[in-house]
Formats: structure tokens, sequence, C-alpha cells
């Protein structure tokens, strides 16, 4: 449910998804503020009294889901309010437990509302998207969200703009490696994506309007996760360029959010792409090289020798790669008309995010350049998704594009 204001139907809308009795109220000290203590009002005085549970400034991590899992379990269904760390955590506890949840929105910070995934950093400091559950309900209310700092409504937009690039690379990886593409995930989104970009400057002065598309496409973009079952649609290249980030930054980390570095990363996979694309041939590619040593120089060794699993499941020997050559000349120019339905040219991409107020460079975001490099070069080691990184690192091309990428 998507309005202007929700303020008073509580009771009412968590008593449509099943949500009556023994309700547990999950925030923290920001979104309590925010949402969550109207939200309490408005349950006591509808004699739905529900219980709070305000998180110390929560990380979506294992260890903290299993935590809560154990202080929610005893409760007859869960209120979530904010936005990615609350709505993870919620998520697969929920799920652990057997429980419904519902969540209410705080900000439009990320496109994770509807998805069957949640993303959570192991113990090892790897993240990842494991398999979750959706909430019962999801509950908008635009005047509360139209109050959030507008940089978080800029991060949900960087979210939404990856689509562009991701379906680049998933419909290439399909072509050329046969694997699943489900167009699902981005008809039901088309029409809003429109109506969104149009009004990406009105996110930064936050009008309810644009606040209102941008929750329909993160919303549609969740259930296009849902609907394919993997979160594919809107997590390729980009997003493992910011996955890098995140898990090995450390103190170098500028403490940035995910959805902002996914839109910077977005126009520089939106870069390489339209290099590549450019090609009258295709480039050649050399079997893939698993640098072991490297991996557990600049992961770690816990983590590198989980990502070489997954890295080695789409790395090319000679004779296979000589295969996979000979796929991509067979249907080069074939994808390169392909894909023109998908792409959104770079200066858009940028003017587009710029207006929304979100980072548009790695110097904005505040990442240092050799940090900035190294994800771009290394991060295609993290996942079992190939995209265009893949190429370009196999025919050579990846490391050079890296260096102008830094300039």
């Amino acid at each position: 449910i998507i309005e202007d204001s929700l303020d008073g139907q509580e009771a009412e809308l968590l008593e449509q998804v099943g949500l009556t009795e023994n309700l547990v109220l999950v925030c923290d000290e920001t979104t309590y503020d925010a949402l969550g203590k109207r939200i309490e009002a408005n349950l006591s005085k509808a004699q739905r009294p529900v219980t709070l549970l305000t998180l110390d400034h929560p990380h979506a991590d294992l260890e903290e889901v299993e935590q809560l899992s154990r202080k929610i379990r005893s409760f007859g269904g869960v209120v979530a309010v904010g936005s990615g760390t609350i709505n993870d955590l919620c998520k697969h506890a929920t799920l652990q437990n057997q429980q419904r949840y519902a969540v209410f929105a705080t900000a439009g910070s990320m496109n994770g509302y509807t998805s069957t995934t949640a993303s959570m950093r192991l113990e090892s400091g790897l993240k990842v998207s494991l398999p979750s559950h959706a909430p019962a309900g999801f509950f908008v209310d635009l005047e509360v969200n139209a109050q959030a700092p507008s940089y978080l409504a800029a991060s949900g937009f960087g979210d939404c703009l990856c689509r562009s690039v991701a379906q680049v690379d998933w419909w290439m990886s399909h072509r050329l490696l046969g694997t699943p593409y489900h167009p699902s995930a981005y008809v039901i989104q088309e029409k809003d994506e429109r109506e969104l970009n149009a009004r990406a400057a009105g996110l930064k002065a936050g009008d309810p309007e644009a606040i209102g598309y941008l929750f329909r496409v993160l919303t549609l973009c969740g259930l296009g996760v849902s609907f394919t079952g993997v979160s594919n649609p809107g997590s390729m290249g980009e997003h493992q360029i910011s996955h890098y980030i995140d898990c090995f930054a450390g103190d170098r980390h500028p403490g940035t959010l995910h959805g902002q570095q996914v839109g910077v990363a977005s126009l520089t996979m939106a870069r390489l792409q339209r290099v590549l694309l450019a090609q009258e041939r295709p480039p050649v590619m050399k079997p893939t090289r698993v640098d072991a040593a490297g991996m557990k120089s600049r992961m770690g060794a816990s983590i590198a020798q989980q990502c070489q699993v997954e890295f080695e499941k789409k790395a090319f020997a000679e004779d296979a790669m000589e295969a996979v050559n000979a796929r991509l000349a067979e249907i080069w120019e074939d994808l390169k008309a392909e894909v023109q339905p998908f792409i959104i040219a770079v200066d858009q991409m940028e003017a587009m995010l710029r207006n929304s107020g979100g980072p548009t460079t790695f110097q904005e975001l505040g990442v240092e350049g050799d940090l900035y490099r190294e994800a771009v070069v290394h991060c295609r080691e993290m996942r079992n998704r190939y995209s265009f990184l893949d190429i370009a690192a196999d025919s050579g091309l990846l490391e050079p594009f890296a260096d102008q990428e830094v300039v």
C-alpha cells in the first residue's frame, strides 16, 4: 500500500495481512522517531497494544539475525519499521521462526522491501544475498518518507538506475552461455521506471509524487526478484563492484550506502559496455586466470576460499574458451542490436543520478582511487555471475579500462 498518509490506518492494514494479536514492533532509534512512535500510539488507540523492541545500531549479519530471532520467537507477528537493515533482519529472523511480518518503510533507500532475498554479511565478512521470504504487507506513508534525508532517496534511485546495465549483462550471459533469463522482472516496472526517471530531480526536493514513483519501482524491483527467484534482474556487474567495496574497504570505507555505490558503479558498467559493444568485432578471450594467491592476499584466506569456488564455476579453460569465443563471434552482431532497447545513454544516466542528489564519481563517494580500481578489476572474482566484466578481463581490456576510470 502506497498512499499520501497512512496515519490511523495501521491497525486495519495489519489486520488485512493477518497480524492482529501479540505483535512486536521492531525499530531502531531513528526509525522509532520517524514513524514507530506513531504506529505504537495508533495501535494502542485501536486497542491493539504492541511490544516495542528498539535495536541499538543494528547491522545486517547472521549473528544479529540469531539474536533477533530469539527475542521475537514468542510473538504472533512482527511489525518492522525501517528500510534496508531493519527489513532484512526481520525478514530473515521471521523466516527462521516461521513467523509472518509486515514492514512500514521509512526511506526509499533500497529495492529489497518486497524481495524474497535478504542481504547479509556472513561471519567471514562476505556479503551475500540469502534466500528468505517477502513480507506479508509492505506499507508506505509518502508524507513520512518525503521527510527522510534526500540522500536516502538518491540511494534508492541509484539502486533502480542499474536496471539498464544489469539487463544488458544478464541478456549477454543468456545469449552467450545459455544462463536463464526472465523478462517478467523488466516488463512489470517498465512504465513506472520511465515516470520515475522523468522525476529524478523531485527526489532531491522531497516531492511526494517523485517519492511515490520511486517506491513503485522499488516495490516492482523486489517483486521481480520474487517472481524470477533470482536477483539477477537488478544485480550484475555493477552490484559486484559495490559488494567488493563493502566487503574489502575496511577502514577505507567512506560510510556510503549500497545504493549510492551502485549508482556510481552503474555508470562505470555503462561505459564499459559502451566500449565493448562499439567494437566491430567481438573481443577475443584467453583462458580465465584464477589467481588464488592474489585473491587470498586481497580478500583474506576464508573469503577467498568461498569466492574461488564460485569464481571457478564461470572460469573457462583453453578448449572451453575456444567454444565461448566461437559463440561470441556467432552472435556478436545480433547481440549488439538486441541490447539496444535496454540501454540508457551514459550521459543521461549521469544527469539523472546527479539531479536526484546522488554521487556520480568515486571521488564524490569518497572512495580512494586505488580501491575503486581494485573493485572494478577484481569484483568479478566474488560471484558466479557472468557479466561484461568477465569478457573485458579475459580479453585483456579490463585493467586498461579501470585505469581510465580512476584518472
